[in-house]
């Protein structure tokens, strides 16, 4: 709909023009004979009034000063006219001589200043819009042909407009198409709707390369309109254009930037960054990204400061990736000497060279490597925005991929801590089938404060530990390694589990008391993680089948017999390690053949969401099941306590079924304290070892038996027991109930004895002595002759 005042807008004749201007006719003595309605209007007479008086009575002889620019239009004058009711208006006029012989000799048509001023401008800007605008507006008609065109879309053709008048917008731009969704993709099916249904289309973004430019890309902001005469005629189609491929790569170019920004540096992996800059930048930006990288960046180490990093670059990353990318080798890459990668490298800074663009990655006075941007045939080379964009893009590269290589180096040395602190592969036990979980809170260095350990002890017995220490991360890390260390090294000593956790519980306190000077905290605010940690602590006879274990505040274990029964065995707390005040108690319990035993921490049954009995009904449901695997019970019970993977704290699990020595690898005799009990218990050990086809070893074991039992008769009380038991070795042991150690010594040269245990200590692999309520047994251990393979085992 087009209102009154809208359809006088677009009235283009001139306000001076006689159809629209007060008009007055004069004859010889400017006297008026003629008045037009328009002149009421402006100055309030009616013709009656105003025809016969002299043009004087209503305006002022002579021009005035005019105010604001001269009239554009010759022969106008700016004088002051005076309106029915007094008021004076500043008028332009101009005068038309008429021709003829009449009485009417003169026309003189007048306007307000103000309409002839803004006709003016109307006249300014369609000059402008013609000459000046940077809007290209080209005219068709109803057949489509182009009509009339302005300066600036001539500029765009690149040719005089009369060379190109009558073509289609098709013919001009033949490969151009809209990229603007949801309307006509073509030009002639955008301008034929138009001129159908006279709805406009306003901002489509059209795609194409001008004439005047066929090697670039260009976008414009293109508006279509229909055109009508005065009587509603439809003449043509409007077109404007606006070249927005400035603005366009502008918002591009930051458009990457916030990928880049989002995607470069979420992963601390160096060839993850490195992949993904050549995600970001292709097709966007070129046709192919590669990413050459120091060798020791990837390794977490500090690479070269210098151009001598070239000998050492590999490739990283490429897109699109080649067939030998694919494989996931990382290929070395030469730069010939004048290539762009290699004047890169040679002067520190970025190299353009035609469709090619090399920028370095430095970090710091580091050179990490190099990252080269490649764009196909006939593509535009990178211009100043483009390299200063890859400038950018490449120094936020470099700074994740430098942050990534500090976390390799920081991730590699905390791997190496773990491999020291855990163990990273349980030994093979004769007593035991074992299988275990670490989940460590801290997944980014990949350790933690709970621990572990299988231990083979004397007498093919194992001991097995867990611990949980307070916190996480590698300050709790190292003080588990210390705590596990200790507890390696009191087991060695084949200390009773009671024993061996007030010892601990000793050395703890001992360490608190040193490290903070017994205040409980250091200079740095940090309380000792050690102090209030836990631990479980069992020794496992396959021998006897009989279990000893203690505990320090930790869990008790689960247990399930051979029949499927769970059980979480009364076994007395004791305080936490480093307290101190009460004694540890042990439980000793008998466990059949193909019990489970597991010993866990309370990262696996405990969560904010659940408490511990409800945890531990699900542990104990998980451990039931006779029929499945220790390691599919491990992978049950992580998957059913911890299905969002590690929580708040760090857990631990160590799976043990208990298995049995078969009677016929073991032979023990009970002999008198007498000195015939050595030459008895020589004929017996023959007799077996010969049994066992282990008659190599009769000599050497001979000497160990009778020096033994020679020193067990000779220092001690009681019936002296004797035992040999065929394993992964042979073992020894002679048992008496004495309490007193014996030690290496090295006797003097008028010494007549003495030497016997320092022959047996060179006899024997590793000898040693533990203590039993009843007194002490000392033990040897062996290695099978090379013919047996030490793999001979009979195991129930």
């Amino acid at each position: 709909m087009v209102t009154a005042g809208s359809a006088e807008e677009a009235d283009f004749r001139g306000p001076l023009d006689v159809t629209r201007a007060a008009t007055a006719v004069l004859d010889a003595r400017d006297t008026v004979i003629g008045w037009s309605p328009a002149a009421e209007r402006l100055l309030g007479y009616a013709a009656h009034e105003i025809v016969g008086r002299p043009v004087t009575d209503f305006l002022a002889p002579g021009a005035t000063a005019p105010s604001g620019p001269p009239l554009q239009s010759q022969g106008n004058e700016i004088r002051v006219a005076r309106h029915r009711d007094g008021r004076e208006l500043t008028v332009a006029t101009a005068v038309c001589t008429l021709p003829g012989a009449g009485s009417a000799v003169r026309v003189l048509v007048a306007t307000e200043l103000t309409d002839l001023r803004l006709w003016e401008s109307r006249l300014a800007l369609l000059h402008g819009l013609a000459t000046q605008s940077p809007v290209g507006l080209g005219i068709y008609d109803a057949d489509l042909r182009l009509t009339w065109c302005n300066t600036a879309y001539e500029r765009e053709i690149g040719r005089p407009f009369a060379e190109f008048r009558g073509l289609r917008a098709d013919q001009l731009y033949s490969d151009g198409k809209f990229v603007t969704k949801g309307h006509p993709p073509t030009l002639e099916a955008v301008m034929r709707h138009v001129l159908d249904t006279g709805e406009p289309f306003l901002d489509l973004h059209f795609q194409a390369r001008p004439p005047s430019d066929p090697e670039t890309e260009h976008l414009w902001s293109c508006a279509y309109y229909r055109l009508q005469d005065a009587d509603g005629r439809v003449i043509g189609v409007c077109e404007d254009a606006f070249d927005i491929s400035d603005r366009h790569r502008a918002q591009r170019r930051l458009a990457l930037l916030v990928e880049a920004g989002r995607g470069i540096g979420t992963a601390l992996d160096v060839r993850a960054t490195a992949e993904k800059i050549t995600e970001v930048a292709v097709p966007e930006f070129a046709a192919t990204v590669t990413v050459d990288l120091a060798e020791a960046v990837l390794e977490g180490e500090v690479p070269a400061t210098g151009g001598e990093a070239a000998t050492s670059l590999v490739r990283a990353a490429r897109c699109p990736a080649e067939e030998a990318d694919r494989t996931g080798s990382l290929a070395p890459v030469r730069y010939p000497p004048g290539s762009p990668q290699h004047r890169s490298l040679s002067s520190g800074g970025h190299v353009l060279d035609g469709s090619a663009l090399v920028v370095p990655l430095r970090a710091g006075n580091s050179l990490l490597g190099l990252v080269t941007f490649l764009r196909g045939t006939g593509s535009a080379s990178f211009d100043g925005g483009e390299v200063a964009l890859a400038d950018e893009l490449v120094a936020r590269t470099a700074v994740s991929l430098d942050n990534a290589r500090r976390f390799t180096r920081e991730r590699t040395a905390s791997l190496a801590l773990q491999r020291q602190l855990l163990p990273q592969k349980l030994p093979e036990q004769s007593a035991v089938d074992l299988a275990h979980r670490y989940l460590p809170t801290d997944a980014v260095t990949g350790v933690g404060g709970d621990w572990f350990d299988v231990i083979p002890l004397s007498g093919t017995r194992v001991g097995l530990v867990v611990g949980d220490v307070v916190g996480h991360g590698l300050q709790a890390a190292a003080t588990m390694g210390r705590l596990r260390t200790t507890v390696r090294a009191f087991a060695q000593m084949d200390l009773d589990p009671v024993e061996l956790l007030a010892r601990l519980d000793d050395l703890v306190a001992q360490s608190a008391e040193e490290q903070w000077g017994g205040t409980g905290a250091g200079d740095g605010g940090y309380a000792d993680v050690t102090t209030g940690a836990t631990c479980l602590y069992a020794v496992y006879d396959p021998v006897s089948r009989r279990c000893v274990m203690a505990r320090a505040g930790h869990l008790p274990p689960a247990v399930v017999d051979s029949a499927g029964r769970l059980s979480f065995p009364d076994l007395p707390a004791g305080p936490p390690l480093g307290l101190g005040g009460l004694p540890f108690e042990s439980l000793e319990m008998e466990l059949p053949v193909g019990s489970l035993l597991a010993l866990f921490t309370d990262g696996l049954v405990e969560a904010r969401d659940r408490d511990i009995d409800h945890g531990l009904d699900t542990l104990g449901r998980v451990l039931s099941d006779r029929d499945a695997s220790l390691e599919e019970l491990c992978d049950r019970a992580v998957t059913e306590l911890l299905p969002s993977g590690p929580t708040a704290d760090d857990t631990a699990l160590l799976l043990v079924r208990t298995r049995e020595l078969d009677p016929s690898q073991v032979s023990e005799w009970e002999l008198p304290a007498e000195p015939v009990a050595a030459g008895r218990a020589r004929e017996l050990t023959t007799r077996q070892l010969h049994a066992w086809g282990l008659e190599e070893l009769s000599f050497a074991t001979e000497l160990v038996v009778s020096e033994l039992v020679t020193n067990a008769v000779r220092y001690a009380a009681g019936p002296v027991h004797v035992r040999l038991i065929r394993d992964r070795t042979l073992l020894c042991e002679v048992a008496d109930t004495g309490h007193t150690s014996p030690h290496l010594r090295h006797s003097a040269d008028d010494d007549e004895g003495g030497r016997g245990l320092l022959i047996v200590a060179q006899l024997v692999q590793r000898w040693g002595t533990r203590y039993t309520p009843s007194g002490k047994t000392i033990w040897t251990e062996q290695a099978f002759p090379p013919r047996t393979g030490g793999a001979r085992k009979d195991v129930g």
